[in-house]
């Protein structure tokens, strides 16, 4: 097999994207996170720090010569201009690691994967999907969670949200909207019959 279908899993900062994966992962499903890769590009030792410290200087590495996470948010996400900086280090890093991802699932006989990008039409990736998958929540409940889950305040997780497309148009883009206002196992049950048609589609 040269190339396995590729499902693209977004949405917005706090709509369950996550969790969903998380679930996905859980049926046995292969899933690539974005995320996950540039945590690693931007860890001890990462490839991404070297740009990082040449580009954002010292103040956004801790004594012992580790990112600084909360330091360089404070800077992305208060001035576009440096975000877009950083997204042009990292990115590219990050869609380089997960081609070689599909590529190799691909020779491995996978028939489908899901590949989870916060900031996928943003990037361009969707380019590497055959479908899209839309985490949607309500602007309400999307700053509730982000402030819960990241100990931040209205203003803080509203700046974050706002750095993102809105959800309406990731919605416009996607092949398929999944909402999360709702109960976790209602949305785990869409999941599932979702999985179940790929798993058929394939099979």
């Amino acid at each position: 097999m040269d190339k396995p279908y590729v499902v693209g899993i977004t949405g917005g900062i706090g709509s369950g994207k996550t969790a969903a994966t998380d679930f996905l992962e859980e049926q046995g499903a292969l899933v690539l996170d974005a995320d996950v890769e540039s945590r690693a590009l931007t860890a001890e030792n990462g490839e991404a720090l070297m740009p990082i410290l040449e580009t954002f200087g010292e103040g956004v590495f801790t004594e012992d010569g580790l990112l600084d996470r909360r330091a360089l948010a404070e800077i992305i996400f208060s001035d576009e201009a440096q975000r877009h900086v950083l997204e042009g280090i990292v990115h590219p890093m990050v869609q380089h690691r997960i081609v070689q991802k599909i590529r190799q699932a691909g020779q491995d006989g996978v028939p489908f994967l899901f590949l989870s990008v916060p900031l996928l039409f943003e990037t361009g990736m969707d380019a590497l999907c055959d479908e899209t998958w839309c985490l949607s929540v309500d602007e309400d409940k999307q700053v509730e969670r982000v402030m819960e889950r990241d100990n931040l305040t209205r203003a803080e997780a509203l700046a974050r949200i706002k750095c993102q497309m809105p959800l309406s148009e990731k919605e416009s883009r996607a092949t398929v909207v999944i909402r999360t206002n709702r109960s976790m196992e209602a949305t785990r049950a869409e999941l599932s019959s979702l999985l179940r048609d790929l798993v058929k589609r394939f099979s």
